[in-house]
């Protein structure tokens, strides 16, 4: 069955960047809706960033002017663009994402197995 695979996470330090991917496992899958999620230690899962099938984003206070989330021209990939990176943005990263299966009409959601990125001070 299709899943979603994240890629791109790491060891970075603070001010830095990195590009999170998340894309099906299987060619002829189109991305519609997308979330990026992340989990700190102790911490509830926060969404971080959005973006609506129509292509409107919204991103949380805490990365606002920081993180951009996009998808490629053909919506196979999905992305989360991360600059300026802090201490604070240290945890799990989640991709969520509504995949259709093309030549189909029906979406399904789906979420990545998450990414680990870590931000040293």
């Amino acid at each position: 069955q299709v899943q979603l695979v994240e890629s791109g996470g790491g060891l970075v330090q603070a001010g830095g960047s990195l590009r999170l991917s998340c894309a099906a496992s299987e060619t002829g899958f189109s991305i519609n809706a997308m979330g990026w999620h992340r989990q700190a230690p102790g911490k509830q899962r926060e969404l971080v960033a959005s973006i609506t099938s129509g292509g409107t984003t919204n991103y949380s206070d805490s990365v606002k002017g920081r993180f951009t989330i996009s998808r490629d021209n053909a919506g196979n990939t999905g992305y989360l663009q991360m600059n300026s990176l802090k201490p604070e943005d240290t945890a799990v990263y989640y991709c969520n994402a509504d995949l259709k299966r093309v030549g189909f009409l029906r979406f399904y959601n789906y979420w990545g197995q998450g990414t680990q990125v870590t931000v040293s001070s």
